[in-house]
């Protein structure tokens, strides 16, 4: 998998020493106020917000106004600050009900749903996938957090585990990587029919990110998506990959490789006597995401090397043809996701996108706000209102404090999540 494509959760053993931190669980329920929220036409200086969208999404996000003020214990590094939302923010206990989907290869994901939503939300409620990073899943902290905010909002949510993830099934000798896009389409697709009056949107992190935006360009005008958030994208996998040898960053690299190689020996058998330009061995033991990459992904989805692969699979060449709203938040000091493969050019030239850059966050860190340092990341209610504009603006044109009040009614008939 490229290297650029993180839901990072590495081995315990890495960061062991630090095991003995407390973990308080954030409330569960979020309320809704019927009270439309004063419109912010400006952003803070400590926030980078541009794009061709700026002006038509920046008034329904009024949080921009404020200073993004990094907890000041845990945030003060980028490499503590992702080391310890990777471990530390709490993971809320969410029952969830699994269902597997067949892809047409004959290939298997899984979709993670909150039981009983069938029963209380109205079928043209809202629906978010959830898209985690690389060898992420359903149980990862930052999905958690999301899924919760969406869910108390009146939004059905699904996690979208790719194969291998999360626990998720491998039924044919063929992982995911960040230039397949087959099973996106197959889970919207999918989805979207089981919940046709529903506007569907998505929210990706790292690798997920990748991916989403990649979708959203290929389908360009067709796509059945409303929205989309995109989080700690690498963008450009070659300046994440050259990124990704330097220095601490070694440690998430070995942490990775490791997540990958305890993946694949899962499904060792099903690679057994693999010919061709397949080198079972190197991924198998993989010391590095670009030996798992080299070993086993670049040739299952037919590139020459993994250089080939990464140049193939950047998001950043996709932005141009995206024509679904689009938020992009990315961290100044993101260890793998660098600043400077941000295409900055393609989504100021976008009408439908904006890009927010903290200057501050780590990797899927984002330890600010008023939940810090355990709570959802700084970037969740900016998500939800930024998702919560773009389905009042698909809705029967109603006010904007008229649709709160709806959404407010809605998730008052909600049983509370159990976190």
């Amino acid at each position: 998998m490229a290297r650029a494509s993180l839901g990072f959760s590495p081995p315990i053993s890495y960061f062991r020493q630090v095991s003995h931190l407390h973990r308080p669980t954030p409330p569960s329920a979020f309320h809704v106020s019927s009270t439309a929220a004063p419109m912010a036409h400006h952003h803070h200086p400590s926030l980078e917000i541009l794009g061709g969208a700026k002006d038509t999404f920046l008034p329904a996000l009024p949080s921009l106004t404020r200073p993004y003020n990094r907890f000041p214990v845990f945030a003060w590094n980028r490499h503590v600050e992702t080391i310890f939302a990777a471990f530390f923010r709490s993971t809320p206990d969410i029952k969830l009900r699994r269902e597997c989907l067949r892809t047409k290869d004959d290939g298997s994901v899984s979709l993670d749903w909150v039981p009983g939503d069938d029963r209380v939300l109205p079928a043209d409620s809202p629906l978010l996938i959830l898209l985690p990073g690389l060898t992420g899943g359903s149980e990862d902290s930052y999905v958690r957090h999301m899924l919760i905010r969406a869910r108390d909002s009146g939004w059905r949510v699904v996690v979208f585990n790719s194969r291998g993830c999360g626990a998720s099934p491998v039924t044919t000798p063929q992982f995911y990587s960040a230039s397949f896009l087959g099973d996106i389409r197959e889970v919207v697709d999918h989805v979207g029919g089981r919940y046709p009056e529903a506007n569907l949107y998505a929210v990706g992190w790292s690798l997920g990110a990748n991916i989403l935006v990649r979708y959203l360009g290929q389908e360009s005008n067709t796509c059945r998506l409303s929205g989309a958030v995109s989080l700690c994208n690498p963008f450009n996998l070659v300046i994440a990959d050259e990124d990704f040898h330097k220095g601490f960053n070694n440690v998430y690299d070995k942490a990775l490789s490791s997540a990958l190689c305890k993946i694949f020996k899962k499904h060792a058998l099903l690679f057994e006597d693999m010919g061709g330009e397949y080198n079972i061995p190197l991924a198998a033991n993989a010391k590095s995401v670009r030996d798992f990459d080299e070993g086993l992904t670049r040739v299952s989805f037919g590139f020459k090397s993994a250089d080939d692969y990464y140049s193939n699979s950047c998001s950043s060449d996709s932005i141009k043809d995206v024509c679904t709203p689009l938020l992009c938040i990315q961290a100044a000091n993101d260890p793998i996701a660098p600043t400077r493969g941000i295409p900055r050019g393609d989504i100021q030239d976008n009408p439908n996108c904006m890009l927010i850059v903290t200057p501050q966050g780590g990797h899927l860190g984002w330890v600010a706000g008023a939940e810090a340092p355990f709570g959802c990341p700084w970037t969740d209610p900016t998500v939800m209102d930024f998702l919560d504009h773009l389905e009042r603006g698909k809705s029967n044109g109603l006010p904007c404090s008229g649709d709160l009040e709806s959404v407010q009614q809605r998730t008052e008939d909600l049983p509370l999540l159990e976190v």
